[in-house]
């Protein structure tokens, strides 16, 4: 069964959902970016703690993001949500070269994650508005992003702030979902 006919079984069963798991470190504008996907105020916005949860139309697809929190205490407990995870969605803040390195390391354990194998891969590069932000391209490069193998992906350069990138993102996403085998 092709990737075609796939989706187009999906956009006709709506009681399909879809399960995006958004990680990344904290600051990186995971919690932003999803309140710009549900279409929220983004003014107000604090560290989540826990995991936020919405559920977004997107191409005709009803997408369940999983927003979970980035601090160093919470990051073990990300396991806890990857079992039926559809696609990965990791979130870099691209003006921090600083933690390029942890970002780095944390997003390799994920890759190496048994529950997220061939899971679809998309990076959003944000916080491109500002000045100090690395270009997409270069961030890939410096992440070694080009020797993942093992499943789809992709960078793309955003602005949870601005919502500039975002869409573009989310089209791939919903192009690029592989259906979990029930």
């Amino acid at each position: 069964m092709g990737l075609l006919s796939i989706l187009r079984r999906l956009k006709q069963s709506p009681e399909q959902e879809v399960r995006l798991l958004l990680l990344g470190l904290d600051n990186a504008g995971k919690t932003t970016l999803l309140k710009q996907l549900a279409a929220e105020d983004i003014s107000q916005i604090t560290p989540t703690q826990g995991f936020n949860i919405k559920s977004v139309q997107s191409s005709g697809f009803k997408l369940n993001v999983w927003d979970i929190g980035g601090q160093r205490k919470i990051r073990p407990y990300w396991r806890n949500y990857f079992e039926n995870t559809d696609v990965l969605i990791y979130v870099i803040d691209s003006s921090d070269r600083k933690r390029f390195e942890e970002t780095g390391l944390e997003l390799a354990e994920l890759l190496e994650e048994e529950k997220l194998a061939a899971v679809p891969l998309l990076i959003f590069a944000n916080k491109q508005d500002l000045m100090t932000a690395t270009p997409a391209s270069e961030l890939a490069e410096s992440l070694n992003l080009h020797t993942i193998r093992d499943r789809m992906w992709q960078v793309q350069a955003c602005s949870a702030v601005t919502a500039e990138g975002v869409q573009d993102g989310m089209t791939w996403v919903c192009r690029n979902i592989t259906l979990r085998k029930k």
